[in-house]
């Protein structure tokens, strides 16, 4: 994993570790069990008559939701999560898990069925609290086979000082 340093407000300062997940195909299915399952009954991702009427035309087809997004992305990064978490734990020691305490999120482009994501992952650390945790952010590139982003979003997530 590559080190290097980037002057960004959008993910860490310093880059200590990369990984980059598997592929996965986003299916129909996938999208309309999201929307049912956490209740997004809007008319832009449920009533397909609304979206030929009213979206504009290049957006007039099932499209996922920024939530399902940021959800696949996370899920792809998790085989990867523990290596990456070990390699920034070789620059800066890293206690046990906290928990997520932040996201912060902006969608590139729109995905459609059928597209295939994968994620290019930044991790390094954000900064220490006031308390001696320290803030891990997590940079997720949520990119489609065409190499488009469709969402950049940071990930914070909090670790106890070493044990």
């Amino acid at each position: 994993m590559a080190v290097s340093n980037v002057e960004t407000s959008n993910g860490p300062n310093e880059i200590i570790a990369r990984a980059t997940s598997h592929c996965r195909t986003i299916t129909e299915t996938d999208i309309v069990t999201f929307i049912n399952v956490v209740g997004l009954h809007e008319p832009p991702f449920i009533d397909m008559e609304y979206i030929k009427s009213s979206m504009p035309e290049s957006h007039q087809k099932r499209f996922a939701p920024a939530p399902f997004l940021i959800s696949v992305g996370m899920g792809l990064m998790a085989p990867k999560i523990m290596d990456v978490i070990t390699e920034v734990s070789k620059k800066e020691k890293l206690g046990i898990f906290m928990g997520m305490v932040g996201v912060e999120a902006r969608v590139k482009a729109p995905v459609y069925p059928n597209d295939t994501l994968h994620v290019e992952l930044e991790a390094g650390i954000k900064r220490k609290t006031s308390k001696g945790m320290i803030l891990v952010d997590l940079r997720h590139l949520l990119k489609k086979q065409t190499g488009a982003v469709t969402v950049d979003f940071v990930e914070t997530i909090m670790m106890s000082p070493p044990l």
